[in-house]
């Protein structure tokens, strides 16, 4: 193999350089590179009142929900403290996206990213058997061309902001999600789901692809064919076929109360809690941004995420409660 030329060495350490900048950038003021860095400096903004608290939310199912109702935000309590979750509440419309849906939605993914207290994210329905039916036809036929794409480029801007949230997000699948509502759950860490649950990307149906970012991560999901495949046919799988090709990480057997799904998701964010909320944000950052480059490059992001961890309180915490052992006390600095 030919050896590549100076200059061309020199442009991709360069680029390759932008890019580990350009990761650490995204981690807020204060990250700096390896050889430049100083000790990590977050600033956070306070996160916005929930619509309810507690661990054990009351259901609303009634088709009068006030708009304001659409999205429910609850911050839970006790152990476990440091989970969030988002709960959509359109029944009437099969949780399907409006323009007020998707305004919420922004509004609340916008205080999230920023609120240090948060840790995990869990993205749900507070109706039974539906997740999330994707955009909301009704309201659709009703705006003209450039109001579709407007639309469109909002709501792909809104799933771009919850794939790039920098805390876990779990997708917890109890019901019907298409189109929009499993580009939804695509852009989530983690997805899991009842075995009943339904999901496609069908837009192909309505002689449109789909917008919110579903042709560009299914395929990273589940493979490039398969998805073409999924894609083309419009076909819709339930949770045993999603788990079988990858779209999905865990299924379960629906019970009585329709959020087995739900339940799974709490689980596995309990066991994120303990971890150091530091590490687990660089953590995840190292993974989607090494996703997109080549191998040295990844690496030399990784690099950069762990050298972020080494002047942290929290590092030297874990240190600290390993010798005396105990359980480790972060804070997150």
């Amino acid at each position: 193999m030919a050896a590549a030329a100076p200059g061309t060495l020199g442009s991709l350490q360069a680029g390759r350089a932008r890019l580990v900048a350009a990761c650490c950038a995204r981690l807020g003021p204060g990250w700096r590179l390896p050889g430049s860095w100083t000790s990590p400096r977050m600033t956070w903004a306070r996160g916005w009142v929930p619509a309810a608290g507690g661990a054990a939310p009351q259901r609303s199912y009634s088709p009068e929900v006030k708009t304001e109702d659409e999205l429910r935000v609850r911050y839970l309590e006790e152990e476990n403290r440091g989970i969030v979750v988002l709960g959509i509440n359109r029944a009437y419309a099969k949780n399907s996206f409006s323009k007020n849906l998707v305004k919420m939605l922004s509004k609340a993914v916008d205080a999230l990213k920023s609120d240090k207290k948060v840790r995990t994210i869990i993205v749900r329905s507070e109706v039974p058997g539906i997740f999330c039916a994707g955009a909301d036809l009704k309201e659709r036929v009703k705006m003209n061309s450039s109001e579709v794409g407007a639309f469109v480029s909002k709501l792909r801007s809104v799933i771009n902001e919850i794939a790039n949230l920098p805390v876990p997000t779990i997708a917890a699948i109890d019901g019907l999600a298409l189109g929009g509502g499993l580009e939804l759950a695509l852009a989530c860490d983690i997805r899991v789901a009842a075995s009943s649950a339904k999901m496609g990307l069908v837009e192909t149906k309505l002689a449109i692809i789909p917008g919110g970012g579903g042709t560009q991560r299914l395929p990273r999901a589940i493979g490039m064919s398969l998805a073409k495949e999924l894609i083309f046919s419009a076909r819709v799988l339930d949770g045993q076929e999603a788990k079988a090709v990858g779209l999905i990480s865990h299924v379960l057997e629906q019970n009585q109360e329709g959020d087995a799904a739900y339940r799974k998701a709490l689980d596995l964010a309990r066991e994120f809690l303990p971890q150091g909320p530091v590490a687990m944000r660089v953590a995840k950052l190292a993974i989607n941004q090494g996703m997109e480059v080549d191998l040295v490059t990844g690496l030399a992001i990784e690099e950069a995420c762990y050298a972020q961890t080494i002047l942290t309180k929290d590092r030297l915490e874990g240190l600290l409660a390993f010798k005396e052992k105990r359980s480790p006390r972060y804070k997150g600095e």
